[in-house]
């Protein structure tokens, strides 16, 4: 019975973190009219946006900002993967690729980099 708890309060831990991301990203710099979507891909979080820029999609359409996956790293002597912390990958519109950024941060850390990007490198 214990492990059928288990994915419950994960995808709850889930859900929980993708209310947070969404909640950080209303407080952005960038872009601030428009509206983007938090997307559970797994234990992975996919942000798009509607392309303000114009830079990457002409037509203003969807477009895909970031994706924050959990890292996880082997336990003391265990084999068992634990969390440690968090990656931020920026897509690469040009070549249709994610682009690995930032690497074992904090949540906080990373969306506060998300936010500003003062560098346009997740808002183009």
């Amino acid at each position: 019975m214990r492990a059928a708890a288990f994915p419950t309060a994960a995808g709850q831990l889930l859900d929980v973190t993708r209310l947070r991301l969404e909640r950080a990203l209303g407080q952005r710099v960038r872009y601030r009219y428009v509206q983007p979507r938090v997307l559970r891909e797994g234990e992975a979080f996919r942000i798009e946006s509607p392309c303000c820029s114009r830079n990457v999609d002409p037509a203003g359409g969807v477009i895909d900002i970031a994706l924050l996956q959990p890292c996880s790293s082997s336990g003391s002597g265990s084999g068992t993967p634990r969390p440690h912390g968090w990656q931020l990958h920026a897509r690469d519109h040009a070549r249709a690729a994610w682009v690995l950024r930032h690497e074992g941060a904090p949540l906080d850390e990373l969306l506060d980099l998300l936010c500003v990007d003062a560098d346009r490198v997740f808002w183009p």
